[in-house]
């Protein structure tokens, strides 16, 4: 057996590859993604500014981000202490995001094989380019810029290897296009409004307008299909996911690691992590995206809107989180940023 590098790790997956050949378009909304897609292809090399300095402990992301920020703990660190929490928070959150990227990699180069119709199947590899594409930008600015990068959050790990060892296709959809990047995508708009670094702040734009897309490409695959192709049986199957899904990717902010890595007491920061109004409000927030897409999907019924009523998420059903803006958005390099 071909013995595998220390810091390669191969999942045992099982999916259909499947062919169709049936080539014309048969979704307009799929193929005006994918026209916006191949439109607005860019190159992380040439469309960031490198050359820009960063000082990793400054407050390039508010300090209120900081789950332990006005506690105890946080009043009795000296500024040197807090100026390596900024710098190790933000390695911490941003090497997340780089893992979350490779999972999407991995997932939609497997909706490539596995969707039964061309529209998904060209959009989905125009995706595949867009992930790459992230993986590298995280990485690079990670290793010049921070120069840190954290392991993969356990919560985290465990949801995409759910994901990617999953044989059905609309699961691979419902885990990453609609709740991982969906709540990617408001933690993303968290920081390109807040970040005070401008790098990071180009960066998050630029991801931001392929995420929107990956995130109405699953909305506008889905919305039809489980009413019309599923049992009452296998629709609880799917809420009973997206619930669990949603309580691991709350559970995926305690930031333990740093925690530990900072020698602070681990357990305490994690419960003012779960239990601080402001973190609380923080963590709401990034699932302002997925609830009303769940709700799209009509997935939302009494027993999943109870369990996002205890989640304290469910006053986000009724915003608009329209694919429109995917569909409609304007030229990349017609929008000033």
């Amino acid at each position: 057996m071909l013995q595998m590098p220390a810091d390669v790790e191969t999942l045992r997956t099982s999916f259909p590859t499947t062919f169709t050949w049936r080539y014309e378009s048969r979704d307009p909304s799929l193929k005006r993604l994918y026209e916006n897609a191949k439109r607005d292809q860019w190159d992380g090399t040439t469309a960031l500014d490198w050359t820009c300095v960063v000082d990793p402990e400054a407050e390039n992301l508010p300090d209120t981000q900081i789950a332990i920020y006005g506690s105890p703990l946080w009043d009795r660190m000296t500024p040197r202490e807090r100026a390596q929490l900024r710098h190790e928070s933000m390695a911490w959150i941003l090497s997340q995001f780089l893992h979350g990227e490779q999972g999407a990699l991995l997932a939609t180069s497997q909706l490539v094989d596995a969707v039964p119709n061309m529209d998904a199947k060209l959009y989905a590899a125009t995706q595949v380019m867009d992930e790459a594409r992230h993986v590298e930008v995280y990485d690079r600015y990670l290793r010049s810029k921070l120069e840190k990068v954290y392991p993969i959050n356990r919560h985290l790990k465990g949801l995409l290897d759910q994901i990617l060892a999953d044989s059905r296709w609309d699961m691979k959809y419902l885990g990453m296009q609609i709740l991982v990047e969906g709540l990617a995508l408001a933690a993303f708009g968290f920081i390109r409004t807040y970040a005070n670094e401008p790098l990071i702040r180009d960066l998050t734009y630029h991801v931001m307008r392929d995420e929107s897309r990956h995130v109405a490409f699953g909305v506008i695959s889905l919305r039809d299909f489980y009413r019309d192709h599923f049992t009452a049986a296998e629709i609880r199957e799917r809420q009973e996911f997206t619930y669990e899904a949603c309580v691991a990717m709350r559970d995926r902010f305690l930031a333990r690691d740093v925690w530990e890595r900072m020698g602070l007491p681990a357990d305490e920061c994690c419960r003012y992590a779960l239990e601080a109004p402001s973190m609380l409000e923080f963590r709401r927030m990034l699932f302002s995206k997925i609830v009303p897409n769940v709700k799209k999907l009509g997935l939302l019924d009494g027993w999943l809107r109870a369990r996002f009523e205890d989640l304290g998420i469910l006053m986000y059903e009724d915003l608009d989180a329209s694919d429109a803006g995917a569909l409609d958005a304007p030229p990349l390099a017609a929008v000033a940023h």
